[in-house]
């Protein structure tokens, strides 16, 4: 079983990812929108120049997000123990585990998903203790173990 500080180590990567992906995206949009000359055809010179433009901040955007993500989750202590699904838990269930933290789906090298506290599963889940059960997607889910 995967300890939570390793899950939360794998969730910060996977948020430090998304980061630097679309860092170098709108380095890459703002070069190509400054490298952009002007030619005879100057509505072709600005249509480059506006779609570079609209690529940079689509990329912004993004890194916006991922820096949510990741002040989402600086909130959650992995070391604190849990013994209701709540932020923070790792759970495991007849249907999977899941560790509810921040949106990363299934982590690399685990059988754990990382779901957010606002996801269905985890809303479903939510405040149970083991033992306990929910309905999600038609189906009886029960809480085998809360950490």
């Amino acid at each position: 079983m995967t300890p939570k500080p390793a899950l939360h180590a794998l969730c910060h990567a996977f948020i430090e990812q998304r980061i630097v992906a679309a860092r170098t995206a709108m380095q890459a949009a703002q070069e190509s929108s400054s490298s952009e000359t002007k030619s005879s055809a100057g509505d072709k010179y600005e249509t480059g120049r506006e779609m570079a433009n609209a690529e940079r901040d689509r990329n912004a955007a993004h890194m916006q997000q991922a820096q949510q993500l990741q002040a989402e989750l600086a909130r959650i202590n992995p070391e604190m123990p849990c013994d209701t699904v709540r932020p923070g838990a790792l759970v495991s269930t007849s249907m999977g585990r899941f560790y509810i933290s921040v949106s990363a789906g299934k982590l690399d090298g685990t059988d754990v998903f990382a779901v957010s506290p606002a996801a269905p599963v985890a809303l479903a889940l939510k405040g149970l203790r083991v033992g306990e059960e929910a309905v999600f997607n038609g189906k009886t889910v029960q809480v085998l173990a809360v950490a």
